[in-house]
């Protein structure tokens, strides 16, 4: 891969990670393009940090405040302390316990689907589907921006539809941050708490998928070149304006105007493959 090819393909992960048009299905894309037909392990976990490192900046008071939160119910609970309390208490505590629970349906549906990867990631056709899928989802979740019942928190039922939402969009041409937004949007959440339990909701599924990676990584050995690098930081770039852009875009209710961007590439990718 020359270095102009990573850092375009580094700075289309960073962009389209956030914005709502899968950033699988544009990686799928880019590399189909550029004729890149070997495995780029490395490179793909690199850039994909890239990104986590975004969002964990944006949402850095928030990780924080969970992990103490977190921390110091371990801790009492080590010792034996009264802790069913905290659960009521502790808002902080509760999301960190929505993450987990989310987590788990993302895991479960990530490996069963992980086993395909080779025929999810390298069909064009695919990836032009769930394209237009995701542009179909974006415009039916404009009816629920104006979800304004505050005292509906994310709850149980609400942290497993979305992590089962956010294992599905595993699938290349699926927006991970668009699907699971607007199911958050359709199941009741405020917009803005929506995109906040996404976004939280994505940093142990990032983690995880790259974790599962490691050992294939050792087998090979562990070789990062220049390209690797600058991709990387070109992800992380423009995955932080990205991420700022989206949420701009979530709290002003124009979410949707994604949809007509997914519609046209599904489209053309499509038609590219059959004319």
């Amino acid at each position: 891969m020359e270095v102009y090819q990573g850092i375009i393909l580094g700075i289309l992960q960073g962009l389209t990670e956030f914005l709502p048009v899968s950033s699988s299905g544009h990686l799928v894309l880019g590399q189909i393009y550029f004729g890149i037909t070997q495995s780029q392990l490395i490179f793909d976990i690199s850039v994909h940090m890239g990104t986590l490192l975004a969002v964990i900046i944006v949402y850095f008071s928030d990780i924080l405040s969970i992990l103490r939160s977190a921390f110091g119910f371990l801790s009492k609970a080590v010792c034996l302390k009264p802790v069913s309390h905290l659960f009521k208490e502790d808002k902080n505590l509760q999301l960190a316990g929505f993450i987990l629970l989310g987590s788990i349906p993302t895991a479960v549906i990530g490996l069963a689907l992980k086993q395909f990867e080779d025929v999810l990631f390298s069909s064009q056709v695919l990836v032009g589907f769930m394209l237009i899928l995701t542009g179909t989802i974006l415009w039916f979740s404009r009816k629920f921006y104006f979800t304004e019942n505050l005292k509906n928190g994310v709850g149980v039922k609400n942290a497993l539809l979305i992590g089962i939402t956010q294992g599905i969009a595993v699938i290349p041409g699926i927006s991970r941050s668009g699907s699971t937004i607007a199911a958050g949007m359709i199941l009741g959440l405020d917009r803005h708490r929506a995109a906040k339990f996404s976004f939280l909701l994505s940093i142990p599924a990032i983690l995880g998928a790259q974790m599962l990676s490691i050992k294939d990584i050792i087998k090979h050995g562990l070789v990062i070149d220049p390209v690797t690098i600058y991709a990387t930081i070109a992800s992380f770039i423009t995955g932080l304006i990205a991420l700022k852009i989206l949420l701009s875009l979530v709290h002003s209710g124009k979410f949707h105007l994604f949809a007509p961007y997914c519609w046209l590439i599904g489209a053309l990718v499509l038609l590219s493959k059959y004319i």
